[in-house]
Formats: C-alpha cells, sequence, structure tokens
C-alpha cells in the first residue's frame, strides 16, 4: 500500500463519523479521495450551488454559514461539511468559507451514498444536526445511570403505613411493631370540603422520635402523637427519580422520605431503599458531618468528600447529581459550624439567616469552590450591641470553611465582610436599587447575589428576598437589559483546537477554561431568561425547565441548552476527578490534546450551542439605554 494512502486511512480513522468504519472500507474511501487546496478568505462551497463530494478539512480552518449569513459552525481538522447538501437534492444549504489556508479531502458522492446507505453509525452521524447529536450523547449518558434513569415510585415496596393524630403514642408504637417498620404517617380526618372526604397528612413519627421526644423526656404512653411528631414533612412525587429523592434526603438531613401523588401520600422509602442505587459515601458523608465536634475534626473529612467526588464521576453520576451532592455537603459544612459556632459564643442576641450564594445556591458545586456567603440580620439589629457577636460568628465559620477546603473568597463576598451581614430591610434596598438603578459594580452583585438560598436560621426572609427579585426583575426592561449585556463578557472559545483561541494567563497557556468559557456564561445567559419569566428556581437545570414552560426561546432551544450544558460540565468535572486520582491539584483548564475525539466533537457542538444563545440574548434583550 503507498505511503500516501496510509496517511489519509490512518487520518480518516483518527475522526467520526469515519472512525466506526471497518478497515477495508477506510482503504477503499482514502484510494478514492481527491484534495483541493483554499487560501484563507476563498469561498469553498456557494449557496445553491451543485455538490457531489463529501468534505473533510485535513489542515486548516473552515467556516460554515447559514443562508442569511449568520455563523452555523466553525471547524478544523477532521471536520466534515456538504452532507446537508448531499442529502438534499445535492445543493448547497450552508455556504462555506476558508478562514485560514486550508487543504480539504473529496469524498465522491456515490461513496458517500454507499457509506450512509451500508453503516448505520455513519449514518446517524451526517443525518442529525449538532444539537441533536449533542442530545443523543448526552440522553445515553443518562440512560446508563440508574439514580437518572428510575423513578421513585419503583422503590416503594408496600403501602404506607398511617394513624390517626389522636391515637396514643403506645398504639403507634404497637402498630409500628406489628408492621416491622420504623416510621408512621400520621393523618388528620377531613373537617371541610376541600379535603374532599379524604384524611389529610399532617405528620409523621420514626423509631427516632420515639427515643428522643416520649421516652427521653420521660412522657406517658397515652400522650397522642401529634405531641410528638414532625409537621413540616418533606415529600417527593412519585413521577421524580430516585435522585431527586436522593438529594432532597441529603439536603434535609432525612431517614424516612413520604412519597406523594397529587398530594396524597403512597409510601415511604427510607435510605435504605436508595442505598442499592447509590455509594453509602455521598450519603452517609453528610451524618459524619454532624457527627464532628471541631473545626479540626470536619477539617479532617476532606479527604473523604474528595473520594466521595471521585465516586460518584465513576459510578456516572451526571452532572446535576454531582453539583446537587457536592452543594449539599458544602451546606452541611455551613450549618454544622454554625452550629459549633453558636455553643461557643452563646445563642444570637437576634435571628438571623445565613446565605450560601453562587454555585453552592445553584445546587452546582463542585470539588474547587471558594466560598460566597452572607448574613440576613433581624431589623432589630443594633450594630452597637449585637455586631460584636455576628462578626465573630462570621469570622468562626469563614475560617472554619478554610480548613475544610472552601478557599475564602478573593472579591471578599463573605459575611466577614461588614456590607454583606446587614438587617433584612438592607439587603431588600441592595436588591431594589441594584435593580432600578444598573451600574458595573450592582450588575457584578447582581450575578452573584441573586443565586441565593438560606441554610441556617430564618429561611424564610431568604425566600422573601427571592420572591422580591422574581417579581422586580421581571417588570425592569432596563436591568434586564444590562444583565444580558453583562452575561456576554465571557464568549466560548469557538475554534479551541486553534492557539490563538487559548488561555494565554502564565501557567494555564494554551489551555481552555471549562468554568470561564462554559458553565459559567451558560449559568448567566439562563439566569437573565429566568428573571424575565419571574422564575424563582436557582439551579439552571430548573431555571430552564421553567423556561421551557414559556414561549421565550425559539422551539428546541431550551432542550440545547441544557444539553450544552450538561456536555460541558461532564467534561469539566471529569477533568478535576482525573487529577484527584492521579494526586494533582484539580482545576478548571483543559488541554485539548487531553480531550478524545468524542469530547472535541461534542464539546464543539455544545459551544456552538452556547454561541447562538449568546446572539440571541443579545437580540432578545435590547435598551435604547
Amino acid at each position: 500500500m503507498k505511503a500516501e494512502l496510509i496517511e489519509v486511512q490512518n487520518f480518516l480513522k483518527r475522526y467520526p463519523p469515519f472512525n466506526t468504519l471497518p478497515d477495508d472500507t477506510l482503504h477503499w474511501v482514502a484510494d478514492n479521495i481527491e484534495v483541493g487546496y483554499f487560501k484563507a478568505g476563498t469561498q469553498i462551497l456557494e449557496f445553491g450551488q451543485d455538490i457531489d463530494a463529501l468534505h473533510v478539512v485535513r489542515s486548516g480552518a473552515v467556516e460554515v454559514f447559514r443562508r442569511n449569513g449568520d455563523l452555523y459552525n466553525r471547524m478544523s481538522e477532521g471536520g466534515i461539511f456538504g452532507e446537508y447538501g448531499l442529502l438534499r437534492n445535492r445543493q448547497i444549504r450552508f455556504p462555506a468559507k476558508a478562514l485560514e489556508d486550508s487543504l480539504i479531502y473529496f469524498i465522491p458522492e456515490p461513496i458517500f451514498a454507499e457509506l450512509f446507505e451500508s453503516f448505520e453509525s455513519f449514518a446517524d452521524f451526517v443525518e442529525i444536526e449538532d444539537s441533536a447529536r449533542l442530545r443523543s450523547a448526552v440522553s445515553r449518558h443518562e440512560q446508563a445511570n440508574q439514580l437518572m434513569a428510575s423513578e421513585v415510585k419503583n422503590l416503594i415496596t408496600r403501602p404506607p403505613v398511617c394513624i390517626e393524630a389522636q391515637a396514643s403514642v403506645r398504639d403507634a408504637a404497637i402498630l409500628m411493631s406489628e408492621e416491622s417498620i420504623s416510621s408512621l404517617l400520621i393523618m388528620q380526618s377531613p373537617v371541610s370540603d376541600t379535603d374532599y372526604g379524604l384524611p389529610k397528612m399532617v405528620g409523621i413519627i420514626t423509631d427516632r422520635d420515639l427515643r428522643t421526644r416520649l421516652v427521653a423526656k420521660g412522657l406517658d404512653y397515652t400522650t397522642p402523637v401529634s405531641d410528638i411528631m414532625s409537621t413540616d414533612v418533606i415529600t417527593i412525587e412519585s413521577s421524580q427519580y430516585v435522585f431527586e429523592a436522593m438529594m432532597t434526603m441529603l439536603r434535609y438531613n432525612l431517614h424516612h422520605l413520604p412519597v406523594v401523588s397529587y398530594h396524597r401520600p403512597v409510601g415511604v422509602i427510607a435510605i435504605s431503599d436508595i442505598i442499592r442505587y447509590e455509594s453509602r459515601n455521598s450519603l452517609y458523608l453528610v451524618g459524619s458531618i454532624f457527627r464532628q465536634n471541631s473545626v479540626e475534626e470536619l477539617g479532617a473529612l476532606l479527604p473523604e468528600v474528595k473520594a466521595c467526588f471521585i465516586r460518584m464521576v465513576n459510578e456516572d453520576a451526571n452532572s446535576r447529581m454531582i453539583g446537587s451532592a457536592m452543594a449539599v455537603i458544602g451546606r452541611s459544612f455551613k450549618q454544622r459550624l454554625l452550629e459549633l459556632g453558636e455553643a461557643k459564643l452563646g445563642p444570637p442576641p437576634v435571628p438571623y439567616c445565613f446565605l450560601a450564594l453562587g454555585s453552592m445556591a445553584r445546587d452546582e458545586q463542585l470539588i474547587i469552590t471558594d466560598q460566597d456567603n452572607a448574613m440576613i440580620l433581624d431589623n432589630r439589629f443594633d450594630p452597637e450591641l449585637h455586631d460584636g457577636y455576628f462578626k465573630a460568628l462570621a469570622e468562626f465559620v469563614c475560617d472554619g470553611l478554610a480548613v475544610c477546603g472552601y478557599t475564602y473568597c478573593k472579591g471578599d463576598i463573605m459575611a466577614t465582610n461588614a456590607r454583606w451581614r446587614q438587617p433584612l430591610d438592607v439587603w431588600e434596598g441592595y436588591f431594589k436599587e441594584w435593580i432600578d438603578n444598573p451600574t458595573p459594580e450592582s450588575l457584578l452583585n447582581s450575578s452573584i447575589f441573586f443565586d441565593l438560598e438560606g441554610v441556617w436560621g430564618e429561611l424564610k426572609w431568604a425566600t422573601q428576598l427571592n420572591q422580591l427579585i422574581a417579581r422586580r426583575a421581571k417588570k425592569s426592561p432596563l436591568f434586564l437589559a444590562c444583565m444580558a449585556r453583562n452575561s456576554l463578557n465571557r464568549t466560548p472559545p469557538l475554534g479551541f483546537f486553534k492557539d490563538f483561541v487559548m488561555e494565554q494567563d502564565g501557567r494555564q497557556n494554551n489551555t481552555i477554561n471549562m468554568k470561564r468559557r462554559g458553565t459559567a456564561p451558560l449559568a448567566d445567559l439562563i439566569r437573565v431568561h429566568a428573571l424575565a419569566i419571574g422564575s424563582q428556581a436557582r439551579n439552571s437545570f430548573d431555571r430552564l425547565r421553567d423556561i421551557l414552560e414559556t414561549d421565550i426561546l425559539p422551539r428546541g432551544r431550551g432542550q440545547d441548552l441544557r444539553d450544552a450544558l450538561e456536555l460541558i460540565a461532564l467534561v469539566r468535572i471529569r477533568h478535576q476527578a482525573l487529577a484527584l486520582e492521579k494526586g494533582e491539584e484539580p482545576n478548571n483548564n483543559i488541554a485539548p490534546e487531553h480531550l478524545s475525539d468524542f469530547e472535541r466533537k461534542n464539546l464543539k457542538d455544545a459551544f456552538q450551542i452556547l454561541s447562538n444563545a449568546q446572539k440571541y440574548l443579545k437580540f432578545c434583550y435590547q435598551s435604547n439605554r
């Protein structure tokens, strides 16, 4: 075999869709290839012209455009174009131009047609568009994970066991023993027509409640169960996924979770029901955090946090599962530090709410993170009387978080900064001013503080602020336009195979920052759309769910954004997990040569979707200012 033919065959073998073809077929294709050379700026394909070959970029770079002149795709070595024209009347649908001096392989139409008819993998690749190809890749990953594929109702093995609120704790204990169960749902007979004649769930009791709320306190066995039950019952819908049940139990440190269908209980699941779907590590790590009695003991759990992260990656958890689990772990560290802080300093002089901000509030936290937090104080707060306590508590928590692996915020967005330790009415004033009079500084603050969640104390205040943000931002076109414009400051590395789009910041030269260029701009633009529709969701996937229920995006764009976010986040997550396994310090910077062909192709599709979404964002929110 001629050396030139071997070189062409080996080249094709490196790139989809040719990498799935048999060697003898590749040899046949390579033997029939023709070669063309195009100087930078040369038009390769004109809209409407006849086409008789599939084009493959051997070297250089090519831009493909829509018929209206908008950039559709940018490709380099291994990219293919012209396939849509071959599939549709052999006429060009997407014009193409050489961005750089480029060498192009031409695969004649008869050979293209034979490959299309004979090889399903080849046909699938060339027939579907970038977004559909990306969606297929993401869905295959999700289907491989039981946590995402299985609904909660599949965990239910029996109907719920219930008892009336007026029953005695003795009756409850007897029933639990007879049924060999560790929890009971407490029901109340219908008291109005709105109950439709059906009993209503008003609480839950567990073995632990009997020990701590009855026996330990010496109460009589005739005590009504209503006196010891938990009334703020957290539930989950039977149609939700096992992953969501796991995250709910992690977030609220629950051992039993009632399952409802149309607001009626249909079962109760326990931690043991989920263990067979998920490694014990992330579930039990949270419990371990609350058993530690000092900052030093909490800091000693850092290796377990890293091991938990690696295990979830290796078990094919998706980005949302990992982001949620890591956020729950981070919140648990904060909550335990606040417990220890109050034990050390005494009870707070006035009520307060400790806030998580940014990725932790969005449930999108990874293993590399700094701490963004703040405090809402009661409106009766008097700085002279009370601030000494809250300053000391904030320092205790933030210093403790640093010991636990959450580095100090370089921008000083922490409760140790007096500006971010203020009464509720001051916070309300902050948000009103930021929305009504946007400035560069306030827009930066908005991108951080508009993702907030209460983790300790008066959580209702965090809810009030989220409601204020959703209500006021929706009515401010100027603010939305400024937020949209601000979110375009970070753009995707569309041509990331080429040096000129690499990061150039010292140690990370010639790499792609997957957070700065990928997940962060996606979260930013999704936030703008969510604010525009008044969504109170914080997680980017939840925000996209709300966005999809409106007509704010063109058909299919919301799903495209979801797939792009998932793919980019997963590549970033796997990169960090690999570094940890090697004993290296994880980061967000990836060298393109370390990506697989699959990752290169699908990342390219994802970045193109992000680029198109940013262009639409700019068009959608415009201001005369």
